[in-house]
């Protein structure tokens, strides 16, 4: 039996999507990843194979930065790092206005492709990244049965009268302008009708007589997964989805790091985990506001700094644990907070270890996310444009201490985290998969 996993390269979306295919690699079943050459290494270390398949122009083995992408693509990243400096809003426009050449790259070769890699492998059971368009577009055109993965919050699938890119739910503490949003609202819907247009023309080249859609952002495979925990999504929300299983979260394994086992059994105090994640640790001037907050606290600090050089940091004790990239999952573990721009890997990942969280959301589902933890009290979220360092280390505090909120918080962590730790997301979702029986046609 083979599983096929069809993964954009970059390591943020091949992390998850490797740890669901770990429940088909430990059955003793095949397991084979079609994706680029970046996370090759990745593919590797978890015993799987690889088979050659671009998505996009951009890759990302574990820290992104401009330099090293390919021409277009590189001004196209710092454009995104400059507009998350202005605001949600214009973050947000001009991720808009990048979507079609983004999401629905080169679409009709790289259908094509997956058709290509479907003949070769002839996997029993496919599973594919929800925001890989062009890939579901090459499964769907072909009617090759398949599991479509929706990795970040499961508002990246629009339901109802939602648009794409236009997120349904905001924190407090981020109010856009009303005629921002209404323009924001404008700009999503044309950029849906247009992203529409192109997925509808590169389906008539591949299959002519397949139906339209309506709406290319709420189409989705056969199968419905959603990495994320039920407990958290809006009810009217879960009352719109087709057939779907929520995975809870799909948290990896990590190999010993012996800097960071010495680090954890060299002191006492609370353990505060810090990361931006693989694009976002762009944003030096955040990192070292929140360095400055952490400054002064009787606390451990392990700091993922990713692109931004440790100088840009400012003074930092000699007693935090500083790297470009640190095991996440493992300092997790041993963490008493989580400091965090609110990625979905990042939120669903300290949940499960019982970690409340201190978000600063800047794009994409980051907000719907960040506001799905406030509304549980499972953390805070500030604006990471308008938060000054005091500001932050009083957050931390009260995340840290015993305030009149500090009980239900941590019960409410120790259920969801007990929950999601008993069955874990790759057992929930084979057993999805199992039962339904996905095969490719072709």
């Amino acid at each position: 039996m083979t599983l096929l996993v069809i993964s954009p390269d970059y390591a943020s979306h091949l992390y998850p999507l490797a740890t669901l295919a770990t429940a088909w690699r430990d059955a003793g079943e095949r397991v084979v990843v079609a994706t680029g050459p970046a996370t090759d290494a990745l593919v590797r270390e978890f015993g799987f194979a690889r088979v050659h398949l671009q998505l996009g122009r951009g890759s990302n083995p574990g820290v992104i930065r401009a330099e090293e992408q390919p021409e277009g693509e590189d001004d196209s990243l710092r454009g995104f790092f400059e507009a998350t400096r202005v605001g949600a809003v214009e973050t947000l426009a001009y991720q808009a206005r990048a979507r079609g050449d983004d999401l629905l790259w080169n679409a009709v070769g790289v259908a094509r492709a997956v058709h290509d890699v479907v003949e070769r492998v002839r996997p029993d059971t496919i599973i594919v990244d929800h925001l890989a368009f062009g890939a579901r577009l090459g499964l769907a055109s072909s009617g090759i049965s398949h599991a479509d993965v929706v990795l970040g919050h499961p508002s990246a699938l629009t339901l109802g009268d939602e648009v794409y890119g236009y997120p349904p739910a905001w924190p407090r503490a981020i109010e856009p302008d009303p005629a921002a949003l209404e323009e924001l609202r404008l700009l999503s819907e044309q950029v849906r009708d247009d992203f529409t247009s192109q997925w509808n023309s590169a389906l008539a080249q591949l299959n002519p007589g397949a139906t339209p859609s309506v709406d290319a952002f709420a189409e989705t495979g056969d199968v419905l997964l959603l990495n994320y925990p039920e407990e958290l999504h809006e009810p009217h929300r879960t009352a719109l989805l087709p057939r779907h299983t929520f995975l809870g979260s799909s948290v990896r394994e990590e190999a010993p790091d012996a800097q960071v086992e010495a680090w954890l059994a060299g002191g006492d105090g609370p353990v505060v985990y810090v990361s931006l994640g693989s694009f976002l640790s762009a944003r030096s001037d955040l990192l070292a506001r929140i360095v400055e907050a952490l400054h002064g606290l009787d606390v451990r600090v392990a700091l993922a700094n990713g692109s931004t050089p440790r100088a840009l940091l400012g003074p930092v004790p000699d007693s935090w644990l500083v790297r470009e990239m640190l095991p996440q999952v493992t300092l997790l573990r041993h963490a008493s907070l989580a400091v965090s721009h609110g990625g979905n890997n990042s939120v669903t990942e300290a949940l499960t270890a019982g970690v409340p969280l201190l978000l600063l959301p800047l794009s994409t589902d980051q907000f719907a996310g960040a506001a799905a933890v406030e509304r549980r009290g499972l953390g805070e979220v500030l604006d990471p444009n308008r938060v000054g360092a005091s500001e932050l280390r009083a957050a931390a505090e009260r995340l840290l201490g015993a305030g009149p909120d500090h009980a239900d918080r941590a019960a409410g962590l120790a259920r969801l985290s007990a929950s999601l730790r008993a069955r874990p997301g790759p057992h929930r979702a084979r057993d999805a998969l199992s039962d339904r029986a996905v095969r490719p046609h072709a």
